[in-house]
């Protein structure tokens, strides 16, 4: 009777997802055909949808300017290609014990499931303070839910305020603001019918932080044309509910700002509950080599994504670092095929980090700023790349892997 060893991906979103087809595509054919071993991938999601997260900032202004279910895509469809090389799983990771190599999961009815693992990739991605722009661990109901609930929201508020000076804070500001008050006409500097006063507050000297300052000051510029209120130097210190479906909010200053609604977009939270503390850095990522991708504890176990120790969070890093993903992989689990404590010879393929400018940011539906590999680029390109469709269209394609298509080739052992 021959081995079944499990090969187990868990997390769905943007780096599960392409690991995953990647790895089915061009590591797994090089595995050893055995009559005594037999490899299985298994990915696991809490959601039978992938979500689309990076689309949220045009969802949250309004379902008109983006319908809701364009950011849900079925996964399981996607994966069919490979027949029974590959099972997905709808479930959540609760707990994981690396010594006997098990992870325990509760399913959607609430069952409790043990899953052994003989190599384990961790990409379960990330949440904020809210569902719109988390990347895994709710269900689509819940996240569709909440984008319901902040349309009639944003449809009825005279005053929002937006917390925080990234890509997502400055989008979601561009995106209310033109829907809600629309652009300014020839030779004007401000809309001329603004329904809603709307803040953007963040805890920086600029917006931005990623690009270069004279890209965040033209972003700055962009938001101000539609009559976004931009705060420097602010931080949200609590937000308390005062009535009449209104949040009162103190800042760092002491000074205090009632809004219609607020909308937190400040920094991530890795989600990694489910990891031994003894693995986890003080910030709760999964320690994790910048390099290999391997997990500095434990045989056959990588992560990738907003869960390592090194993560900047970004998607063409993730790009980047799936092809290294796979090619340690493969390696690892050819040498462990016979012997499960061998090491591989040769050198690992190595992840390097991109320092230069990597960002795309629309601001409204017309303009933005951004820079590609260091080179500025102008805002009619980022409209076109971005900003046109908040690029929905390439979810299907991702969860059907067309864009793992491609080999990256590596000249390494």
């Amino acid at each position: 009777m021959s081995e079944t060893r499990n090969i187990v991906f868990l997390g769905a979103s943007y780096a599960g997802i392409s690991a995953t087809h990647y790895f089915l595509k061009h590591a797994y054919p090089h595995l050893p055909s055995s009559p005594t071993v037999n490899y299985k991938v298994i990915l696991i999601n809490a959601s039978p949808k992938f979500y689309q997260r990076h689309a949220s900032p045009r969802a949250i202004a309004s379902a008109s300017l983006l319908a809701h279910d364009r950011l849900f895509v079925d996964i399981e469809p996607g994966f069919a290609q490979y027949g029974d090389k590959v099972q997905f799983l709808v479930a959540k990771a609760t707990s994981w014990d690396p010594e006997k190599r098990i992870l325990h999961l509760s399913n959607a009815e609430g069952k409790d499931i043990a899953i052994s693992y003989h190599a384990l990739v961790l990409a379960t991605g990330s949440k904020t303070a809210s569902l719109t722009q988390s990347s895994f661990g709710n269900s689509h109901a819940e996240i569709e839910a909440a984008l319901t609930a902040i349309n009639e929201q944003v449809a009825s508020a005279k005053s929002i305020v937006i917390a925080g000076g990234g890509p997502a804070g400055v989008e979601t500001a561009g995106e209310i603001a033109e829907h809600l008050n629309g652009s300014p006409g020839w030779f004007q500097s401000r809309p001329s019918n603004r329904t809603a006063k709307i803040t953007l507050l963040t805890s920086a000297p600029r917006l931005l932080p990623a690009l270069r300052p004279s890209l965040a000051a033209q972003a700055a510029r962009d938001l101000e044309r539609l009559g976004v209120e931009v705060q420097y130097n602010t931080k949200v210190t609590s937000a308390a509910p005062s009535g009449s479906r209104q949040t009162t909010l103190t800042l760092s200053d002491d000074q205090t700002l009632t809004a219609d609604l607020y909308l937190p977009a400040t920094g991530t939270t890795p989600l990694t509950s489910y990891a031994p503390p003894a693995l986890l850095s003080a910030s709760g990522h999964l320690l994790t080599n910048p390099h290999t991708l391997r997990l500095s504890e434990g045989k056959l176990v990588y992560a990738l994504g907003d869960v390592t120790s090194f993560s900047r969070g970004s998607i063409p890093e993730i790009n980047a670092q799936v092809p290294v993903l796979a090619s340690n992989l493969q390696r690892d689990l050819l040498a462990a095929h016979g012997d499960l404590g061998a090491e591989p010879e040769g050198e690992d393929r190595r992840y390097e980090a991109e320092t230069r400018e990597l960002q795309l940011v629309p601001v409204g539906r017309r303009r933005g700023v951004g820079a590609l590999w260091g080179w500025w680029v102008p805002s009619w390109f980022v409209w076109l790349v971005k900003g046109r469709d908040f690029m929905v269209g390439a979810g299907r394609e991702k969860v059907f892997g067309k864009a793992e298509e491609r080999e990256v080739k590596w000249t390494g052992s």
